[in-house]
Order: C-alpha cells, then structure tokens, then sequence
C-alpha cells in the first residue's frame, strides 16, 4: 500500500528552508555565470539522443506518438551541445552556455543540477574557475580532484589489466604487479610526486601526466590531490575530468570531451548535496 504522503524512493521535495536555499543557490549561480559571458539554456525534458551519452539501462524511455523511442534527460550536456549545433546555431554564435535543471536516472531518481558547457573550448580553467566562485559565495570549503582518463585506459593496455580494475579502485591489484614506477604512480597525490615521477613513467604516460601538471598549475587554489589512476565510465569524456569533495560529499564534477566534433569542455554542480550541506552546517 502506497499512502497519500509517499513520494518515489530517490525523488525530491524541497520545501521552507530547503526551497528558499535552492532558489537562492541558483539565483546566485546564474548571476556568476552572466557575469562570466555565459547565456542560459533550458533543454527539453524528453530526447531522442540520451542513449548516445548514458547506458540505455539508466534510461526512463517510452514512445512517442509516432513509436520512437524517447527518454527523460538523464544528462543535460550532450543535449546541450547537440541543440546549439544543429538546432539554434542560425540563431547564436555563442559558445558558452549555462543550465539549471534536473536530470532523471532509472528506477526514479531525480538529480537538481547547475551546469555549463563551453563549446569549442577544453581548457578546464574556466570552470573550475566558476565553481570555486560559487563555493566562495556560500563558504563551502571543497577539495578538488584533478585526473586524466587516458591514464587507466593507457595502463590498462600496456600492463592487460581490465579497466574494471581502475573503475572498481582495485589498486591492491596493481601493487601487486611490483613496479615501481606503478607504485608511485598509484600512491601519488601531490604536485612534488607528479614532478618527481615524469621522468621514470613510460615516455607513453608522461605527456598525460603533464596534463594534470599545467592544469593544477593555473589554477588560483592550491588545495588539490591528483588522483591520475581514477577511472569514471563515462562516454564523453576523453582526456582531463575533475571532481569537488566536501567532506563525504560531491559538490560537482566535469571534464573535457568531444561532442559532434567539437572539443568542448563543461561541468555540473549537484544542488542537493549543496542544500544538504548548507543545512546541517548552518544548523537550519
């Protein structure tokens, strides 16, 4: 038995405290982007295109009218990308592009975002850059998390280690294969390590490691951590990806990718782990 009050497991509800931050959270964020030169997007709820970008599993799909196969957006970027390309490019010439709106995932969860996307530009600077600015507003403190997707999948050729391995964190499995440039390679977090090993990794590694290298460098925060064998399944990304941790908590991730051709770069912010945050430290 249902009861009235119920709502699906992984379904959201906002109300009182946790409404007026959510409004407040992207009232703030739109302003940072307009000031950034970003202009906003409101992509539709259904796609046709979603399982280009997500496994079909994750997918919420039925027909349409005509029997396609339509799904609910499951990932904001690929639709962006692809509708500024190919359906409002006579309109605008703008590349940089900024979104509030919720993503859907398969049985029924229900994921708040704040993301952009910039369009023929893969330098992560930007939006690493936008998302400390946000953080900044709220006083949220974070960690971030620099990787370089090409690093397992380089690996995983060179040493016939599944990528599963990297996916699932088995690093155990690479220790124990005792090379040491691996070791080093598996236990490095600081900029001193990655410096200390360019010149000893396979010369196949080293301009992937450089990568992580000038990005950090550019950066305007110094806190932090490489995690180069970090592997995420995703089908866009394709060379350097990066995470935001507060605490036990995501506050957001993004990379650079090629998406019609185009190399472009973007990232999302996780609303409700931002909200959830906000109240247990202000005690609301």
């Amino acid at each position: 038995m249902i009861y009235e009050h119920e709502i699906p497991t992984g379904s959201k509800l906002y109300f009182g405290e946790s409404a007026k931050l959510k409004r407040e959270l992207e009232k703030v964020a739109s302003e940072l982007f307009y000031d950034a030169g970003f202009e906003e997007i409101v992509t539709p709820f259904f796609s046709y295109h979603q399982h280009k970008s997500i496994d079909e599993k994750e997918l919420l799909r039925f027909s349409d009218e005509a029997n396609h196969i339509v799904s609910l957006r499951a990932d904001s970027t690929m639709d962006v990308v692809r509708l500024i390309t190919k359906r409002v490019e006579r309109s605008t010439n703008h590349a940089k592009w900024f979104y509030v709106q919720p993503v859907f995932r398969y049985p029924s969860h229900e994921v708040h975002q704040i993301g952009a996307e910039m369009i023929g530009e893969e330098d992560l600077n930007l939006s690493i850059q936008t998302c400390l600015a946000l953080f900044d507003k709220f006083r949220i403190d974070s960690l971030l998390h620099i990787s370089n997707i090409n690093i397992p999948k380089i690996l995983s050729s060179m040493l016939h280690v599944d990528l599963s391995v990297f996916e699932k964190g088995e690093l155990q499995k690479l220790l124990a294969l005792n090379i040491p440039w691996l070791t080093k390679l598996t236990c490095l977090e600081t900029l001193e390590e990655l410096e200390a090993i360019l010149d000893e990794v396979p010369f196949e590694l080293q301009g992937e490691l450089q990568k992580l290298k000038a990005l950090s460098c550019a950066l305007p925060t110094k806190n932090v951590v490489f995690a180069p064998l970090y592997y995420v399944k995703m089908r866009y990304y394709n060379a350097l990806f990066f995470r935001f941790i507060h605490h036990n908590f995501t506050l957001g991730s993004g990379g650079s990718y090629d998406c019609e051709g185009i190399a472009s770069s973007g990232f999302g912010l996780y609303t409700d782990n931002l909200i959830e945050i906000l109240i247990k430290r202000d005690g609301k």
